[in-house]
């Protein structure tokens, strides 16, 4: 067990910023994909789940082919891409390419979208920073937790994982607390099945069951 070192709630804002480009098709978006940022793909993927996203799909580009191209096949495949399986911006890159470069060779008459539904890459500034609130133990873990804005939760628990492999919830119950059966379950909440209040009430609910089986375990 480390250091007893309270946890410190960071949070995250987002600066948007236009690149000026946009994609009508298929063609087009693979085009640009190839050619964007790193900061802008990593907004379009990673940055997805801070928005509210819509569960069906796990990054903007998933998203727009689904809703605006009505390429269903491919935005299932597209949606099934986990950019925190891979190790760099690169690989990620390259793993839309492909995927769509097989799309495109068994489909290779993609539709345009209808005017105003262009997909538009955008790049953004982040600014993080402390929010003044530390928990020393579980209580108060679980008080601040229901009340942190949803880009706290999303910086710790989504973000994180780009850090050190894993959300900053259960390292620290983990590493501080001792407490490796929380921290395990925890870790098992899937990020792509809820959005951040998802999250949020997941996490609530399971620290709220921990600590009641704690005290019926101590009751005499």
């Amino acid at each position: 067990m480390d250091e007893m070192r309270p946890f410190e709630f960071m949070e995250c804002i987002t600066i948007l910023k236009s690149t000026g480009k946009r994609a009508r098709n298929i063609r087009e978006l693979r085009t640009m994909i190839a050619d964007i940022s790193d900061v802008s793909l990593f907004h379009h993927t990673y940055q997805y789940f801070l928005k509210g996203h819509i569960l069906e799909y796990t990054n903007d580009f998933a998203h727009w082919v689904g809703e605006s191209l009505e390429e269903r096949a491919l935005s299932e495949r597209l949606s099934n891409i986990d950019p925190f399986a891979f190790q760099d911006l690169s690989s990620l890159r390259q793993e839309f390419l492909t995927n769509i470069d097989d799309y495109t060779r068994h489909f290779p008459e993609p539709r345009d979208t209808i005017p105003g539904g262009e997909f538009y890459f955008n790049e953004t500034v982040t600014i993080i920073f402390p929010i003044g609130m530390w928990a020393k133990n579980l209580a108060e873990f679980l008080l601040a937790i229901r009340y942190v804005d949803p880009p706290c939760i999303y910086y710790h628990f989504y973000e994180a994982r780009l850090r050190h492999g894993t959300d900053d919830f259960s390292a620290w119950i983990e590493s501080v607390l001792g407490n490796s059966e929380l921290a395990r379950s925890i870790r098992a909440i899937d990020l792509f099945m809820h959005n951040i209040e998802g999250i949020r009430t997941h996490i609530v609910e399971t620290v709220e069951n921990n600590v009641r089986h704690a005290m019926e375990v101590i009751r005499p």
